[in-house]
């Protein structure tokens, strides 16, 4: 049986750390706001495989768009702000703005990638395809480009985006020791019509 955006959503909701993010982060009034990366679909495979929705989860990631100041120090002061609106939570949330992203991956990482336009291009650059989501902190709607077919059903494809064997394939073996049931797909897969 396949997933809809609608089962998606309320799916995410059924983690607290979640639901208490979407319900705090629009007081921050942060541009192109989104709840996004493993919160999301690992929540969903936590619940799949029957296991807490919270279960090894290691961080919450929020991205938003601000290119008015591209400083350290401008984006250090939101995570700050977001440290005293979301309390202990705060530890777990990683906050990312993307306009800045093109200043720093390069060395951090190994690739450079231009300078984004919107918070969704930092999400079309994951090094997997089913893990390309969103969830707009404004309205609650979901970004989801690939669909939520691979994520539901566990096929990790590497991102034609974001081509990096060595890091797609330690990330997949992550994922894969805790969700067993989740499969590779071949690297040919990446260009096949779904």
């Amino acid at each position: 049986m396949a997933i809809t955006p609608e089962r998606f959503l309320a799916g995410i909701r059924l983690n607290p750390v979640n639901l208490l993010l979407l319900e705090k982060l629009p007081a921050l009034g942060l541009p192109q706001c989104m709840l996004t990366a493993g919160c999301l679909f690992q929540t969903i495979w936590n619940l799949k495989a029957g296991k807490d929705p919270e279960h090894g989860i290691k961080d919450y990631d929020v991205f938003y768009f601000d290119n008015r100041d591209l400083s350290w120090e401008a984006e250090n002061e939101v995570i700050r702000c977001a440290g005293a609106l979301l309390g202990n939570l705060a530890d777990k949330v990683d906050i990312k703005n993307q306009a800045r992203v093109h200043l720093w991956y390069g060395a951090k990482f190994g690739k450079d990638f231009p300078a984004f336009k919107r918070t969704e291009d930092g999400i079309d650059h994951y090094l997997i395809s089913c893990t390309r989501l969103g969830v707009r902190v404004s309205d609650g709607g979901l970004y989801a480009p690939d669909n939520l077919d691979d994520m539901w059903h566990g096929r990790l494809r590497m991102n034609p985006l974001n081509v990096q064997p060595e890091l797609f394939g330690r990330k997949c073996e992550q994922y894969r020791q805790r969700w067993p049931w989740l499969r590779v797909q071949p690297e040919a897969a990446i260009d096949e019509p779904r």
